[in-house]
């Protein structure tokens, strides 16, 4: 690529780092910062529009740093076509002649539209701190946080938490313990988080079409473009079958006879993609044995509440597994390890801690008299069985303390312990 293009492209690109803009405040920030002290490359990996570029700009704006201390470059700039492995090293120049400082920050978008970037960034990881971006059909997310396995350090952004819709929509949660008009107006707002999701754009627009639009996006740029022409049809089937079943279980064979492809390694080639792209997470059942787990039918969630709603087929009607999914999203946002429990009766969620099961949580619309006794056994089955104390049922209003012999379930509304999840 020509150095004077390549120049006026990069100088160009910092004017889009420099404007003055509000966002909302991600609570991812504050652990991407945190790592900065490792002097390793920090790769943040989401799903497509969960706001990685924007996070890169709300890091810029936390470390302070003003023109000539970064160096900001989006390789998904269509100007930047011709860019190849020996243009890296007219990125440095261009600093220098440009009179940077010595240690100036990298911000690295969309890096997978380049080609051996891996090599480069390892060469200059000990002189600068660099941040990365990028997914899509030629490298997952997912894949991009392995290639420098063990030389960087990879954290995970979703969309939208309660707290950060709530921010969106300039609500202030400060005093809610205490004021009963703000819990009125938090349930309110629940119930609509509970439905539209947390895509940043969807939500700050006001526009549930870009939803779709987005979901859209997603399956074929980054799962159907990986795979033949044929498959397209079968792909499109296993989303909606996965959209409308989050939250049930379901295995490679049983759901080989419902797509009808009869080749388990290419359907579950198919399932790694959709994981790997991180529209859909797939919960093994507890057990002590690997193989047994990985045996076991996995429990489907999605990354977002909105695409289950505009695209799940009646899924909108299960209140319960809307709230499920919620939780879901909200123990993975907050790096949890997470398995589900099946014995004579069922545990929605175990977490599991240092080798050991830590909590278990089960999820209902409401507890009711038909519901009741098999939620509440369930829980108590397994706190028994992992020696547990206390067991948490999450609901959509509920909220109240049973005391079941020497174990303690603390019934609490899901609006409120997302509030709390963070501080948990």
């Amino acid at each position: 690529m020509e150095r004077d293009k390549l120049y006026y492209v990069l100088f160009e690109q910092q004017k889009e780092l420099e404007e003055k803009k509000d966002f909302i405040e991600r609570e991812l920030t504050k652990k991407a910062l945190s790592f900065i002290h490792l002097k390793l490359p920090i790769i943040i990996t989401g799903v497509r529009r969960s706001g990685k570029s924007t996070l890169l700009r709300i890091i810029k704006n936390k470390l302070n740093l003003k023109p000539k201390e970064y160096i900001y470059i989006n390789f998904n700039d269509e100007r930047l076509v011709d860019f190849s492995l020996e243009d890296f090293q007219k990125i440095l120049d261009f600093a220098k002649e440009q009179n940077y400082t010595e240690n100036y920050h990298l911000f690295l978008d969309e890096i997978q539209e380049t080609i051996g970037w891996e090599k480069w960034v390892d060469r200059i990881k000990e002189k600068h701190q660099i941040f990365i971006t990028g997914s899509n059909a030629k490298l997952l997310s997912k894949e991009i946080s392995t290639v420098l396995t063990g030389r960087s350090i990879s954290i995970d952004l979703y969309p939208f938490s309660f707290n950060e819709f709530l921010l969106s929509k300039k609500i202030k949660t400060d005093n809610w313990k205490l004021d009963l008009k703000t819990q009125s107006l938090l349930r309110k707002e629940f119930s609509e988080y509970l439905f539209s999701g947390g895509m940043p754009k969807a939500i700050i627009d006001k526009d549930k079409r870009l939803l779709k639009e987005n979901y859209e996006n997603i399956l074929y740029r980054d799962i159907i473009k990986r795979f033949s022409q044929k498959l397209e049809k079968p792909i499109k089937e296993i989303s909606v079958y996965l959209l409308s079943n989050a939250g049930c279980e379901t295995s490679i064979r049983s759901l080989s006879k419902i797509i009808e492809i009869k080749n388990l390694s290419t359907l579950k080639t198919i399932l790694d993609t959709f994981e790997k792209s991180f529209l859909f997470f797939f919960v093994y059942k507890f057990d002590y044995s690997v193989k047994k787990q990985i045996k076991n039918p996995r429990k489907i969630y999605c990354v977002d509440n909105g695409f289950v709603r505009e695209g799940g087929f009646k899924m909108s009607d299960n209140l319960g597994r809307m709230i499920e999914n919620l939780v879901f999203l909200e123990l993975k946002r907050i790096n949890k390890e997470i398995y589900y429990f099946s014995d004579k009766k069922e545990c929605d969620f175990l977490i599991r801690e240092k080798n050991k099961i830590s909590a278990a949580i089960q999820v209902c619309y409401s507890l009711n008299e038909k519901n009741k006794d098999r939620e509440i056994n369930g829980l108590l089955e397994t706190l028994n069985k992992f020696n547990l104390k206390n067991g948490l049922i999450i609901t959509n209003s509920q909220e109240k303390e049973i005391k079941i012999e020497d174990k303690k379930i603390k019934v609490i509304p899901a609006w409120k312990w997302l509030l709390q999840s963070q501080s948990q």
